[in-house]
């Protein structure tokens, strides 16, 4: 009876596995087709005759490459600062003591439930990235900060040399979070950007859909170009993504 239930088990979480694959192998299949192909009906699951010329498309008349790189540049940069500023403050929230403390990160953390779009407001740090390196920190033994203290070292050593080192997992974690957000973000690149050529990639391709409306196999192919970056950093460092995560419980 036991196997049949895990047996059972299996099989669901194969089938929703295959339920959850299937558009993403559809609009990986659809971008090999040939123009047209992927607007008959019932669309095919599989190009019939699999073909690169969408890619060359893109690449070629439609200049991807330079959205790619705009694309490439806000991420890095935004992750880059947004670890900075986010495990600054973490820390800390996490390791000092300051009147007010608690108060403000309970704030910090209550207002959390206001959505994005209604302050669409700049920022180098997420109250979500401060409260995961803030929950991890609070795992680092304060007798390490305290015999880096009786070594010389001060406030900004002990965080670059003692904190972030062991925090590492989790900025990750972090990182992966933040890089992907910025990646695939549209609306906030949509608003403030009035030059085309400072367009990211999302954005970009929203502009060629309504020039290319019928072309959905082109646009299968621009969405490939979204995914795939993201995705293979994800497989990449999908290990230091868990490990930050399932360490990051931490109670006070």
């Amino acid at each position: 009876m036991r196997a049949l239930k895990t047996s059972a088990l299996h099989a669901l979480l194969l089938l929703l596995a295959a339920v959850t694959m299937a558009p993403l192998v559809w609009m990986v299949a659809a971008s090999f087709m040939t123009g047209g192909e992927a607007s008959t009906f019932p669309p095919p699951f599989l190009p019939s005759r699999p073909t690169v010329e969408q890619y060359v498309e893109l690449f070629t008349r439609l200049d991807v490459t330079h959205y790619i790189v705009n694309s490439a540049i806000l991420s890095l940069s935004v992750t880059l600062l947004s670890l900075l500023v986010n495990s600054m403050a973490g820390y800390a929230f996490a390791k000092y003591r300051f009147a007010g403390r608690d108060r403000i990160f309970r704030l910090l953390i209550a207002s959390m439930v206001i959505p994005a779009q209604v302050t669409m407001l700049p920022g180098l740090a997420s109250i979500f990235g401060i409260f995961l390196i803030r929950q991890y920190a609070l795992s680092v033994p304060d007798s390490l900060i305290e015999a880096a203290r009786m070594d010389g070292a001060g406030d900004f050593r002990i965080y670059w040399s003692v904190i972030l080192p062991l925090c590492k997992p989790i900025l990750i974690t972090l990182a992966i979070f933040t890089f992907m957000g910025t990646w695939n973000d549209f609306l906030w690149p949509l608003i403030i950007m009035t030059d085309d050529a400072m367009y990211t990639l999302p954005v970009a391709l929203a502009s060629l859909a309504g020039e290319h409306v019928e072309d959905t196999e082109l646009m299968m192919a621009g969405a490939v170009m979204t995914v795939l970056p993201v995705m293979l950093l994800f497989l990449a460092l999908q290990k230091y993504y868990i490990s930050g995560i399932t360490a990051g419980s931490v109670k006070e």
